[in-house]
């Protein structure tokens, strides 16, 4: 590694390590700003717990999906929609950083005589935007845009079903209530009977 990378990387890792002290910090004072005692035996770990858990579910920050989508198969695929549904995910909300967690159903149309991708690489797609400060309509299209750059398929799809710490937890407290988007590309978004046929493959 030169030095110029050295340099480079030293200073990144001294900012981070500034930035989690300054929520450390932070994190503390609202504890105290509650009535809480920050150096309880019950809370002296906390501000590193949380900050734990959000670098863990903020992971997608640091992550392509190119590098999920870069590798593919030749697969003789007589061109019908190829499809993982059921795919679990948490995500933050943006809004209060409160978790939302769901469901998609993703789906992609190759072009004849074109690689597919692998298996896992639909839900990995999904899980580098879900881990990421997000609103649901955003995360939606965002898989399906990530689709159509790396594999240029005839279309894609992706469907998200959820329920949202926000809604459920707090403010209209309706937990059980279900958010559901869309987001279709290519023929999937311009051809009916397509988008129908997609759907009844998709379950329920």
């Amino acid at each position: 590694m030169t030095t110029t990378a050295n340099t480079a990387l030293a200073e990144d890792l001294a900012v981070r390590a500034e930035t989690a002290h300054a929520y450390r910090r932070g994190l503390r004072s609202w504890l105290i700003g509650r009535g809480l005692d920050p150096d309880s035996p019950a809370l002296v770990d906390t501000p590193d717990r949380v900050l734990r858990a959000l670098e863990e579910m903020t992971a997608g920050y640091a992550e392509d999906p190119a590098v999920h989508l870069a590798r593919t198969f030749p697969v003789d695929h007589d061109g019908g929609p190829i499809m993982v549904t059921g795919v679990p995910f948490t995500s933050l909300c943006e809004h209060h950083m409160l978790p939302f967690t769901g469901h998609a159903d993703i789906a992609y149309q190759p072009r004849p005589g074109d690689p597919v991708a692998g298996l896992s690489k639909l839900p990995r797609v999904l899980d580098v935007y879900a881990r990421r400060l997000q609103t649901q309509e955003q995360l939606t299209r965002q898989v399906t845009a990530a689709l159509d750059t790396h594999l240029s398929p005839v279309g894609a799809a992706c469907i998200i079903r959820s329920e949202h710490g926000c809604l459920a937890h707090r403010g209209a407290r309706k937990p059980g209530s279900v958010m559901v988007t869309a987001s279709y590309t290519g023929t999937f978004r311009d051809d009916p009977e397509a988008r129908a046929e997609l759907h009844r493959l998709m379950p329920g």
